[in-house]
């Protein structure tokens, strides 16, 4: 089992943790959009920003600040980003671990439980109790309301690595039974393994929007 999770491991190659450095290829990458403008990189990029804000409004309900929705498309890029460099042969998936994901996560949940209760303090003691709750079961849900709050940046974290590191495992759980199957059985594994690597790469966008939607829906709720 050591040996299955080694892949995982930062510090595998060289003894060097050069591995996290693979979180910054996608600069490398953003540069050859805008050589050519309006390529069709460019257009599809902007297309899939320009929709994003508009989700992202929708969501925050607050359109009176410039701006509000570009951390959150920023956060959609930078994981988008990395998730697909996973998939990628010999580059480390740095969403994969907590360290990244709960880097993520955790500052963004604490500012705004910071501006909350500063700023909303009367705002945020009504989320902690649903409208139309019996007086008798106030206490009970303010203590679920309170851990269901506390548990959001885990949750955030944790939904993204462990969809990372399940696809991964199970292509690298087939490809290392290769070597032991016959012709047509690994005719059969390479199949099997490109549809896997299509459903990693509808993963890949969809936990990077679900990290961002969510991330956004916390932020309108101290608003």
């Amino acid at each position: 089992m050591a040996n299955l999770f080694s892949s995982f491991d930062p510090s595998t190659n060289f003894n060097l943790s050069l591995n996290w450095m693979s979180a910054m290829l996608g600069i490398l990458f953003i540069p050859s959009m805008f050589w050519l403008i309006p390529s069709r990189m460019n257009i599809l990029w902007i297309k899939i920003i320009l929709t994003l804000h508009k989700e992202f409004k929708i969501l925050i309900s607050n359109f009176n600040i410039k701006g509000s929705t570009l951390i959150f498309i920023s956060l959609f890029s930078f994981i988008l980003f990395n998730n697909f460099l996973g998939l990628f042969p010999y580059i480390f998936t740095s969403t994969s671990h907590m360290t990244l994901t709960l880097t993520l996560a955790l500052p963004l949940w604490l500012s705004f439980m910071i501006y909350g209760w500063i700023n909303n303090t009367i705002h945020m003691f009504t989320h902690l109790v649903p409208q139309g709750t019996p007086p008798i079961l106030m206490p009970f849900m303010v203590c679920i309301e309170t851990i269901s709050n506390i548990i959001r940046p885990g949750t955030l974290a944790v939904r993204l690595s462990a969809n990372m590191i399940a696809g991964h495992l199970l292509m690298t759980l087939l490809g290392n039974t290769g070597s032991m199957l016959s012709t047509w059985m690994i005719s059969l594994l390479i199949i099997t393994q490109l549809l896997l690597l299509i459903l990693e790469s509808a993963v890949s966008i969809i936990q990077s929007y679900v990290f961002a939607v969510l991330s956004t829906l916390y932020s309108s709720e101290v608003i």
